[in-house]
């Protein structure tokens, strides 16, 4: 027997699409961060989400019960939190890099809901991933620096 005539090449073309798809929703999460000059980036972002989608798939393809597949998104959801703890530095009372692991964790969950086809949150997430690192400095800069002498002497 001929293994190649064996394989089925619908499931595999169909994972390939799930893990490409999880892969490519987690390449501008990546992009940013490595932008920001961060310790997590363009290679630790995509391998989240393709390896919470990889383990997802497995899961929904070779476990028979809910419980089972329940155990195995707890396992990701656990392993993701342990990355991400990694990415989180303490020095001198400072922390860093608890947006860069809540991020790491969100693209896991990226890579799980493209797993059970459910792509417009896996989508929803990456962009609103996506904007929270782009945009919300600027408006966390707003809120938090202090007023400059023009707004005191206008208020006077």
């Amino acid at each position: 027997m001929d293994v190649v005539t064996e394989l089925d090449w619908h499931q595999i073309w169909s994972h390939a699409y799930h893990l490409i798809i999880a892969f490519l929703l987690a390449v501008p999460l990546g992009w940013d961060r490595e932008q920001e000059s961060r310790g997590a980036g363009l290679r630790t972002f995509p391998l989240v989400a393709l390896g919470s989608c990889a383990y997802m798939l497995t899961g929904i393809h070779v476990l028979t019960s809910t419980d089972a597949e329940g155990r195995v998104i707890y396992g990701i959801l656990t392993g993701i939190g342990f990355i991400g703890g990694g990415a989180i530095l303490k020095d001198r009372g400072n922390v860093a890099g608890t947006a860069t692991a809540a991020s790491i964790w969100n693209t896991g969950a990226i890579g799980m809901a493209v797993a059970w086809d459910r792509y417009e949150i896996a989508m929803v997430l990456s962009a609103l991933n996506f904007l929270t690192f782009r945009f919300m400095p600027l408006v966390k800069r707003q809120v938090t620096s202090p007023p400059s002498q023009t707004d005191r002497t206008m208020g006077s």
